[in-house]
């Protein structure tokens, strides 16, 4: 008899903790309810779930949500990311043959990992690509390259001067890629 008690009481107890989670995510205090203004918000916002905003207004991460509205939106500016989609997509191009530690589309940051090429054993590699703006721009991007090499003595990696030539070309390989998807794309 108590266990069947058991099976008709859990439904229960678990329906009640179900409510009381869902009441308590709302936010919402019953002062703000009952009177239907605080401050701003009214109770059709609180009851929507906007809390005192409009839809066009803050929503997930800020005006438009967190891939913006439309009329946000440009040609160049693609979606899902932050940063220029072109500039994006064609530093992932470029770099992908190095493995990546770290790619962040909305701070415009990629990271690889050491990259030892099979001509030069000695020698590793390691690029941090930066795109600094929405805008397809020659300034758009920057690239940061760091070198490394075995010591004649014990065989430890140790910092080696780069050619600045090399963050040049590889910011030019960038743009060229970008242009080349930005024709690509119609726009």
């Amino acid at each position: 008899m108590s266990g069947s008690l058991l099976f008709i009481r859990l439904p229960v107890v678990l329906a009640g903790v179900l409510s009381l989670g869902v009441a308590a995510c709302g936010g919402n205090n019953a002062a703000e309810t009952r009177s239907g203004q605080s401050g701003d918000r009214t109770t059709r916002d609180v009851r929507a779930g906007l809390g005192g905003r409009t839809q066009d207004q803050g929503t997930l991460f800020g005006p438009g949500g967190m891939f913006g509205s439309k009329a946000d939106k440009k040609d160049d500016s693609g979606t899902g990311v932050a940063v220029n989609a072109y500039l994006w997509r064609a530093s992932l191009d470029t770099i992908n043959f190095i493995p990546l530690v770290s790619a962040d589309p909305f701070g415009g940051v990629i990271i690889t990992d050491w990259y030892t090429p099979a001509e030069t054993p000695n020698e590793r590699m390691k690029v941090q690509v930066t795109i600094l703006d929405r805008e397809l721009r020659a300034d758009g991007v920057r690239v940061s390259v760091f070198k490394q090499q075995t010591a004649p003595k014990g065989g430890n990696w140790v910092d080696a001067q780069v050619d600045p030539r090399t963050q040049i070309d590889i910011e030019n390989a960038i743009l060229t890629r970008a242009r080349q998807l930005r024709i690509a794309g119609g726009s």
